[in-house]
């Protein structure tokens, strides 16, 4: 035989009406203010270390940016010394021959197209028959020639680039429309 059934056994308890309300009822006023002043004094303190943090980086930016404008040319000015030596050693020379000197004047500008293009000067010097472009060159003039129109007769001064940004343009000659 089946043991007897308590009927109380099987019913669920029943949930407490008063424990239940305050599970689920909102906070109090005075705990709501206490969680959104908390939470202000955090947003507060982010708030003020990303302002100072954006300040460090601002300034720090700012010193890099005068250190790079201060010692932009130490490289171009370095590169330029031997340059000068060899000018002065030149110049030195009290009896040099006309050859002599030539030859340290060959030397020199060696020395000199070496430090500009170390440095990412280059030289605009177009040969004849290039298309004449704005950009690089500057027409002095032009001229009737036995060529196509708008193209470079002859170079009159060479231009250069630095980085790839004009320095100083070429001046030209170019050949004028038939």
């Amino acid at each position: 035989m089946a043991p007897p059934i308590d009927p109380q056994a099987q019913q669920e308890p029943m949930p407490d009406p008063i424990a239940s309300a305050s599970e689920t009822a909102e906070p109090s006023p005075e705990q709501r203010l206490a969680e959104l002043q908390a939470r202000h004094g955090e947003m507060s303190d982010a708030y003020l270390r990303a302002k100072a943090e954006a300040e460090n980086t601002r300034r720090r930016a700012d010193e890099e940016i005068a250190k790079a404008r201060k010692f932009a040319v130490d490289s171009f000015a370095e590169s330029l010394l031997p340059v000068r030596d060899s000018l002065e050693a030149t110049t030195a020379i009290a009896n040099a021959s006309n050859e002599q000197l030539l030859q340290g004047v060959h030397a020199t500008l060696k020395l000199l197209s070496q430090a500009l293009e170390r440095n990412r000067v280059v030289e605009i010097n177009p040969p004849a028959g290039t298309r004449f472009d704005p950009h690089q060159h500057q027409a002095i003039s032009m001229v009737p020639a036995d060529q196509e129109a708008n193209t470079i007769v002859a170079v009159l001064q060479k231009g250069y680039l630095i980085a790839e940004r004009v320095l100083r343009p070429a001046l030209v000659t170019v050949a004028a429309p038939k």
